[in-house]
C-alpha cells in the first residue's frame, strides 16, 4: 500500500465505495475531514442521498459543518447540517449531515434501513469510543439485514486499518499523506514534587518568551484547566495574551472562542482536555505543550460505579497532540515528561467499550431489537459481566423485562436520549407530579458539581437551593448551564415550569439509582451500608450522616467503601412504596454460632439492606434440617459427637473396607461426602448441636450395610477375642493394617499361635501384671522360643509372687496372682 496526497487517494476511495466500503487512513492537517464528503456528493450511487458523517464530539460536530459550508459559500443548514444533542441545524436541501456518535443509534432505532441515507462516515474512528463501536455495528447489521446498498467509509489518522478492514469484509485500506508541517519536539520533565498545573503554566511563560505563534496546552481535565489559568493571572501574561479554555462542559460560545483565530497583534493560549486532540484545527497553533494525561472513565462491574481517573496518554494519542503544532506551519511540542517514557507508553488508547458503564448501550441494542450482542459485528465485543450488570440495572428500572426484552417504558426511556438513570427518573417523576424537580435533578447530575468542591456537605437539595436562588459558593457558569438544560428537559417531558419542593429529592435519586440507597449503619453515623453491598460514607460532620436512609447519586467508587460526594435523604415510606417490587420477604434459617444451633427469622431485603428481621416462629422442619445438615457438611463429619461404641463400629468398618471395598467406606471424608444421605433423615427434631447425642450413630452405620455384611461382621471383625484366661479381650482397629489385641502375658500361657482375624494375624502387646507393655509381637510361638525367657526374668524380679513358668506353653493360663490349683485360668 503506497500512500498517496489526500487528493489522488480520493479516485481509490471511490472505487473501493462503489465495492461497499472503505478504510481511509490519513494524519492530521490532510484535509479529509472537509473535502472527502464535498468530493463523494455527485456520486452516481449515492443518486440524491444523504452523507451521515459521525464526529466523537459535539464541538468537532459544528466545527466540521461549520467548515464544509464555508467552503461551498454557504451557511450550516443548507447543503452541509449538522445534529447534536439539544442542537440541530439541518434544512430541507442538507445532503450532508455531521452527526454525534450517540445520534446514529437513535436514527437507526427510528429507521433501521436509514432510507434516503447512501454512505455513512465514521470518522477520527481510532477514539474507540463507546457510542463509535456501537453504531459500526448497528450499521453493519442494518446493511446486512435491510440495505445492502449502504456504504460505509471509516477514517482515521492513527488507526490500525486492518482489525477495521476485516470487520468490513476485507475493505480496502487507503493511506493518504496530507500537508504536514515538521514539528521539533523536546522534552521538558518537572520536579517529581511539582503539580502538572505550576509545570504547565511555567512551560506556557517560557513558550510565550521563546516562541511564536498560539500556544495549546494538553491536561488531563477542567480542575487542571482552572489552576493553570489561574495561575497564569498572576502575575499576568500581559495584554496581547489571551487564556482560552476548551473542554466538554464549556458553553458553546466559549469553545467557538477557543477555536477561532487570534486577533491581530495577539497571541492565544487554549488550556484543553483530550478534546483538542482530533477534528478540530485551531489556527496558528505553533506550540504544543503536553502534560501527557488524561482522564478517562472506568467503570467496576463490581462495584457498578464509574469513576474518572487521571492516566498516561497512548503513543497515538501523544502523536496526535503532536501533531497539533505542524497543521498551519512548522512548530514545537514541549512534552513534560521524560523522553524514556516515551518508549514506554501504550501504543493506542484502550477501547472505550471495554472500561464504560454498558448501560446506555444495553439500552440502545435491546430499542434496536438486538436481544444478543453476539448478532452483531464487533472490533471489541462488549465485556459479558459488565453487560449483564448493565441489564441487571435496566431491568431494576424497569426498562427490560425478565427475557432481556425492551418495555414500553425502556422505549420512552431510549427516546430521552439520556443516561438510563435519569430518563427514568424523569418518566417516574412526571408520574408522581415531581416532573419540575425530576428536570432540575437531571440537569445537575448531568453537569459536574455546581459547587465544584467547595463545600463538603454531600446533600443534593443544597444544589437546588443554589440553581433556584444563587448561591455565591456555586460556578455561575455551571448553573447557568445547568438552569439551561433544566428548562430544555422540561419542555421536552411537557411538565409546569414551577419546581416542586426538595424534599422529594432522596426519592428521585432512589429511582435513578436504586442500587446506591444506602442505609446507616447502626452506631456508626455518616457510615452506610448500600444496597449493593458495599459501604460509603460521608464527612463526619455531614447533617446526611444522621439519616437512616440516603439515595447517593455520586461517589468515588474505592472498592470497599465510598465516599459519598452528592446524595439526598430518603423515607422509608418512600421506598417501600417505589422499590416495593424489589424488596424481597425471605424466612432464614441458617446455624448461627453464637447460638450453636440453627436460628429462623424473617427478613424484609432491599438487596444487602434489611429492612424489618423478627423470629420466625414454626419455620419448615425441613429447612432447619437443611441447616444442621449444611453446618455439618461444613465442620466434617468427625465432628460428630461419636460414642465409644460408634468408633469402634467406624474401625472394624475400615478394617473390613481396606481388605474388600465392598464394605463402606467410613473415614471421614466418605462420610461427610454422603452426609446426606445416612445421616439426613435421622436429624429430624435436631436444632442444636448438643441435640444430635440424641442420634444413634453407630446404628445409622450399621443401617448402611447389606444383610449378609451385617450377618458377618462379627465373624470378619468380631469386636472381642477370648484369650486362654477366658477373658474376652477387646480388638482395637485402630490401625486398618494390624488390629491390636493387648493382653496380660500371664493370660495367654497355653496359646501357641498368634490369633487371627479376618486372616490377619492381631498385634499382641503383651502386658505386665501392672498392664504395661513388655513385648509387641504378631509372632507369638517365636516369642515364646527366644524373647519370653528374658522377658521371664525381668517380671520375676518385679513380680516375684506371680506365677512366671518355666514352661509357657504348657503353663496354666491365669488372671490372678498364681492359677487357682486345680482350676485351670478361671481363678
Amino acid at each position: 500500500m503506497n500512500p498517496l496526497p489526500i487528493d489522488p487517494a480520493l479516485p481509490a476511495v471511490r472505487e473501493a465505495l462503489l465495492r461497499g466500503a472503505a478504510v481511509l487512513l490519513a494524519p492530521p492537517g490532510s484535509g479529509k475531514t472537509t473535502r472527502v464528503p464535498l468530493a463523494l456528493l455527485d456520486e452516481p450511487w449515492l443518486r440524491g442521498g444523504r452523507i451521515v458523517m459521525l464526529e466523537p464530539r459535539r464541538l468537532a460536530a459544528r466545527a466540521a459543518a461549520g467548515w464544509m459550508a464555508r467552503l461551498l459559500g454557504e451557511a450550516v443548514g443548507g447543503t452541509v447540517g449538522y445534529r447534536i444533542r439539544r442542537d440541530t441545524r439541518v434544512g430541507p436541501a442538507t445532503r450532508i449531515e455531521v452527526v454525534t456518535e450517540g445520534v446514529l443509534a437513535r436514527l437507526l432505532s427510528a429507521d433501521p434501513g436509514l432510507e434516503g441515507v447512501g454512505l455513512v462516515i465514521f470518522d477520527e474512528f481510532h477514539e474507540r469510543s463507546l457510542h463509535g463501536d456501537l453504531g459500526l455495528a448497528l450499521t453493519l447489521h442494518s446493511r446486512a439485514l435491510l440495505r445492502p446498498d449502504l456504504r460505509i467509509l471509516v477514517m482515521s489518522a492513527t488507526l490500525d486499518g486492518a482489525p477495521v478492514a476485516r470487520l468490513l469484509g476485507g475493505a480496502p485500506v487507503i493511506a493518504a499523506e496530507g500537508r504536514a508541517f515538521p514539528v521539533e519536539t523536546r522534552y521538558a520533565p518537572p520536579r517529581r514534587d511539582a503539580r502538572i498545573d505550576a509545570a504547565a503554566a511555567g512551560a506556557v511563560r517560557d513558550a510565550l518568551a521563546q516562541e511564536t505563534g498560539d500556544i495549546l496546552v494538553f491536561l488531563p481535565g477542567a480542575t487542571e484547566i482552572r489552576r493553570t489559568a489561574e495561575r497564569l493571572e498572576e502575575p499576568p501574561l500581559g495584554p496581547a495574551a489571551r487564556v482560552r479554555p476548551l473542554y466538554g462542559d464549556l458553553a458553546p460560545e466559549a469553545q467557538e472562542a477557543a477555536i477561532a483565530p487570534s486577533a491581530p497583534g495577539e497571541r492565544k493560549v487554549v488550556l484543553a482536555t483530550s478534546i483538542a486532540e482530533t477534528s478540530l484545527t485551531i489556527e496558528d497553533v505553533r506550540v504544543v505543550i503536553d502534560a501527557g494525561y488524561a482522564r478517562v472513565p472506568r467503570f467496576s462491574p463490581r462495584t457498578g460505579m464509574t469513576r474518572l481517573e487521571t492516566v498516561r496518554v497512548s503513543r497515538a494519542s501523544a502523536d496526535q497532540r503532536r501533531g497539533r503544532a505542524g497543521r498551519t506551519g512548522p512548530g514545537v511540542c514541549l512534552r513534560l515528561w521524560p523522553e524514556a517514557a516515551a518508549a514506554e507508553l501504550r501504543p493506542f488508547e484502550t477501547p472505550e467499550i471495554l472500561e464504560a458503564d454498558l448501560a446506555p448501550l444495553a439500552l440502545e441494542l435491546a430499542d434496536a431489537g438486538v436481544s444478543d450482542p453476539g448478532e452483531l459485528a464487533w472490533l471489541d465485543p462488549p465485556p459479558a459481566a459488565a453487560l449483564a450488570q448493565a441489564r441487571e440495572l435496566l431491568g431494576e428500572l424497569g426498562a427490560l423485562d425478565a427475557a432481556a426484552r425492551i418495555t414500553p417504558h425502556g422505549r420512552a426511556m431510549a427516546k430521552l436520549a439520556l443516561h438510563p438513570r435519569l430518563a427514568h427518573m424523569l418518566l417516574r417523576a412526571r408520574a408522581l407530579g415531581l416532573g419540575g424537580l425530576g428536570c432540575e435533578l437531571a440537569a445537575l447530575l448531568g453537569e459536574r458539581d455546581v459547587f465544584r468542591g467547595a463545600n463538603e456537605r454531600a446533600d443534593i437539595t443544597l444544589r437546588l437551593e443554589a440553581l433556584r436562588r444563587g448561591d455565591a459558593r456555586a460556578s455561575p457558569g455551571a448553573l447557568r448551564r445547568a438552569r439551561a438544560e433544566a428548562g430544555i428537559l422540561r419542555r421536552r417531558l411537557g411538565v409546569r415550569t414551577e419546581p416542586e419542593e426538595p424534599g422529594a429529592a432522596g426519592l428521585l435519586l432512589a429511582l435513578a439509582y436504586p442500587d446506591r440507597v444506602g442505609q446507616r449503619r447502626p452506631g456508626a453515623p455518616g457510615r452506610f451500608l448500600l444496597r449493593n453491598g458495599l459501604g460509603a460514607y460521608v464527612a463526619p460532620d455531614d447533617p446526611l450522616g444522621q439519616e437512616e436512609f440516603v439515595a447517593a447519586a455520586e461517589l468515588d467508587g474505592r472498592p470497599r467503601e465510598s465516599r459519598i460526594f452528592l446524595a439526598a435523604p430518603v423515607a422509608r415510606a418512600d421506598l417501600e412504596r417505589e422499590l416495593g417490587a424489589q424488596i424481597i420477604l425471605e424466612e432464614i434459617v441458617a446455624w448461627d454460632e453464637a447460638a450453636d444451633g440453627v436460628v429462623a427469622r424473617r427478613r424484609e431485603r432491599l438487596g444487602a439492606i434489611v429492612l424489618a428481621d423478627a423470629p420466625l416462629r414454626d419455620p419448615d422442619p425441613a429447612a432447619v434440617s437443611a441447616a444442621v445438615l449444611d453446618r455439618l457438611m461444613h465442620d466434617g463429619a468427625g465432628a460428630l459427637p461419636w460414642t465409644d461404641a460408634a468408633l469402634g463400629l467406624r474401625s472394624r468398618l475400615r478394617f473390613l473396607h481396606r481388605r474388600d471395598p465392598r464394605w463402606p467406606d467410613v473415614s471421614d471424608a466418605a462420610l461427610t461426602a454422603s452426609l446426606g444421605e445416612w445421616l439426613g433423615p435421622a436429624l429430624a427434631g435436631i436444632r442444636r448441636r448438643a441435640d444430635l447425642a440424641r442420634v444413634d450413630l453407630a446404628g445409622l452405620l450399621l443401617a448402611r450395610l447389606a444383610r449378609e455384611q451385617r450377618g458377618a461382621l462379627e465373624k470378619l471383625a468380631p469386636t472381642h477375642v477370648t484369650v486362654p484366661s477366658e477373658s474376652r479381650i477387646p480388638i482395637d482397629y485402630g490401625d486398618p493394617e494390624a488390629p491390636v489385641l493387648a493382653v496380660r502375658l500371664q493370660e495367654v500361657f497355653g496359646l501357641a499361635e498368634t490369633p487371627r482375624v479376618n486372616g490377619v494375624p492381631v498385634t499382641l502387646h503383651l502386658l505386665s501384671p501392672a498392664h504395661r507393655p513388655v513385648q509387641v509381637t504378631r509372632d507369638l510361638a517365636n516369642f515364646w522360643r527366644t524373647t519370653y525367657f528374658d522377658v521371664r526374668k525381668d517380671l520375676k524380679g518385679r513380680y516375684p509372687k506371680h506365677y512366671w513358668p518355666d514352661d509357657p506353653l504348657e503353663a496354666e493360663p491365669t488372671r490372678r496372682i498364681r492359677p487357682r490349683p486345680g482350676g485351670g485360668g478361671r481363678a
